[in-house]
């Protein structure tokens, strides 16, 4: 977190700032409407995908909870948000988030007397964790932070990741995580200026970090609003990579966030010049990408989006638009990951704790579910824009991911 900031503000910090409270969260940033019904590559068909049904996953919000509420260590995860996940080739799964607690959890009631679960609020607060699950149980957390802040007042959040030859060709396989790199800034920046994607090398079976690359770097951007980071989400299709990314849509006269995509070769994202980016006809290298989504300023997506394959149709889920962003997560579809999209199609608003809360970053989760339903994962934090900070610490189940289970079908 950075120095310059109250602790009000460090406490709601985001996965994207485009999904900070006291940037109206996602009320700005996801407002999306259907594009033209022509297929921007290939011009192949596909059918119409909504979500057909869902259910909360209590089993694997209570998993997170009972880890995080577990007092025999002091140096693990005890909530966080920016949650993304990978299975790993040895059938463990890797969890990944951005702002995250460390140090102990205590019984209730809280110093309020609340029936809560609390934290001090002198716990370790870093800007980003790693823990581990097999079989279904949480185990570990790696030593966090797990990526270093690569200078004074900036740090590194890791966003999707995925298992990869370490080249091309490689027998070798290693996992590769995308970082967001973010500078502490002011008004409109409190939760921090974008400056590069980065890619970091964890070896396999150990998860050590060997290394950090940066692939695309912003900073000759002026206009912090216009800087695009990719990685929010990620898919594999016929030996490609196609990473997702967005800019953060803080400038006034942008005021909401586009979607842009970049797709490499698989071994080939921790090379910058493996990169390619649709500039809107065509994949090029070395050039300035277009919005697959939205116009910023009419149309446009949070900063936090996630991307699913299902049969041969892209599903695009986002907070929905207006109000409801709070509280409503709703989706799209596609034929190509380029786009056009189209939607909104039915939304639905899942299980919040009670209070002051707004649902943020939903984040789908192919690696956990199973062969008919995918998990959905969905951050919560304290909305007001003061006495954040006392909140999460007295209630420390408020900044936990929480999990659904989603059906997809054909829209009717």
């Amino acid at each position: 977190m950075s120095r310059n900031v109250p602790d009000d503000v460090r406490a709601r910090q985001r996965t994207g700032a485009g999904v900070g409270l006291l940037l109206t969260l996602v009320l700005a940033a996801v407002l999306l409407t259907a594009l033209p019904d022509d297929d921007r590559e290939g011009g192949a068909a596909c059918e119409a995908r909504t979500i057909a049904s869902w259910s909360p996953h209590d089993a694997l919000t209570a998993e997170f909870a009972h880890y995080g509420d577990d007092a025999t260590r002091t140096d693990d995860w005890t909530g966080g948000d920016g949650t993304h996940s990978l299975r790993l080739p040895d059938g463990r799964v890797l969890w990944l988030f951005s702002d995250t607690y460390l140090g102990p959890v205590h019984a209730p009631p809280n110093p309020s007397g609340e029936s809560y679960a609390w934290r001090d609020p002198t716990a370790p607060l870093v800007r980003n964790s790693a823990v581990v699950m097999s079989d279904g149980r949480l185990s570990t957390t790696l030593p966090a932070p797990l990526f270093p802040d690569p200078a004074p007042n900036q740090w590194r959040w890791p966003v999707a990741a995925r298992v990869e030859p370490r080249s091309p060709g490689s027998s070798e396989q290693v996992v590769r995580v995308l970082l967001w790199t973010r500078a502490a800034g002011q008004a409109p920046w409190i939760y921090g200026v974008p400056l590069a994607t980065e890619v970091a090398t964890l070896s396999l079976p150990d998860l050590r970090v060997e290394g950090i690359a940066r692939v695309s770097d912003q900073q000759r951007m002026p206009d912090p609003s216009r800087r695009v980071l990719f990685g929010t989400t990620l898919l594999t299709d016929g030996g490609w990579t196609y990473v997702f990314g967005g800019n953060d849509g803080q400038a006034a006269s942008r005021p909401t966030s586009s979607a842009y995509v970049a797709r490499v070769p698989a071994g080939g994202l921790a090379d910058p010049a493996a990169w390619e980016y649709w500039d809107g006809s065509a994949w090029v290298t070395g050039s300035r990408p277009a919005p697959v989504l939205g116009d910023q300023r009419r149309t446009g997506v949070g900063s936090a989006f996630s991307v699913v394959r299902d049969e041969d149709t892209y599903v695009l889920f986002n907070m929905a638009a207006g109000a409801r962003g709070l509280t409503t997560v709703t989706s799209y579809w596609a034929c190509s990951p380029t786009g056009p999209w189209h939607g909104p199609t039915r939304s639905f608003s899942p299980p919040l704790p009670a209070g002051g809360v707004a649902a943020y970053n939903p984040q789908a989760h192919p690696d956990v579910g199973g062969k008919d339903r995918l998990v959905l994962s969905y951050d919560v934090n304290w909305l007001a824009t003061t006495g954040a900070s006392a909140q999460i610490n007295g209630n420390v189940s408020l900044y936990r991911p929480r999990f659904v289970t989603l059906r997809l079908a054909a829209a009717r």
